[in-house]
């Protein structure tokens, strides 16, 4: 993961290009219930003003994050997945009651798919990329970009072209990954 970009500006068709690779991901029924708010150049500031207040930016750890030209919004969408197991196809789940009837809410698995296939296409196009939690303004991020209530916001994706110069790896790099025999479970617990 990226935490510090060059400010210059990237291709809109670079992000048409992620975001249509985003949604080759799996997707159950086929529901593609996600969508994305892209923001670019000056339209990131209304996402950091609201979500990192400019009194707090000049002790923020991560200055170049800031520069990211493009900041993605994922976005999951439940009514989606409703509607379309309410279809002939479907309807016998009975998961087209309503949400309360998904024992897992795939439409944020999905939309997680989705982002994690969108990070590994900007990875392959030589572009930055960092996933990381909006946890301060999510109302205010949502009235001034007329995001419906109902849609679950996932975090929010930073794409840019990485700034090499700069150190951009969080103390969690440094932690080793677990051991392969920690993770798999053969033929039980």
């Amino acid at each position: 993961m990226t935490r510090s970009f060059l400010p210059d500006p990237i291709d809109p068709a670079l992000v048409d290009h992620l975001v249509a690779l985003a949604q080759r991901s799996p997707s159950a029924g086929k529901t593609q219930g996600w969508h994305a708010v892209v923001l670019t150049g000056p339209e990131t500031t209304l996402f950091w003003d609201a979500t990192l207040p400019a009194e707090r930016r000049s002790t923020f750890r991560w200055q170049g994050l800031l520069q990211a030209p493009v900041i993605l919004l994922p976005l999951a969408d439940a009514s989606a997945y409703v509607t379309r197991y309410g279809e002939a196809d479907k309807a016998a789940t009975g998961l087209g009651t309503g949400v309360e009837a998904w024992p897992v809410p795939y439409w944020t698995i999905d939309t997680s798919m989705a982002m994690m296939s969108l990070l590994l296409g900007a990875e392959d196009l030589g572009l930055g990329a960092l996933l990381f939690g909006v946890f301060r303004g999510e109302q205010q991020v949502r009235a001034s970009l007329g995001i419906p209530d109902d849609l679950q916001l996932l975090g929010a994706i930073a794409l840019g072209w990485p700034d090499d110069s700069a150190v951009s790896s969080g103390r969690s790099a440094r932690r080793t990954t677990r051991p392969v025999a920690e993770v798999i479970h053969r033929g039980r617990w």
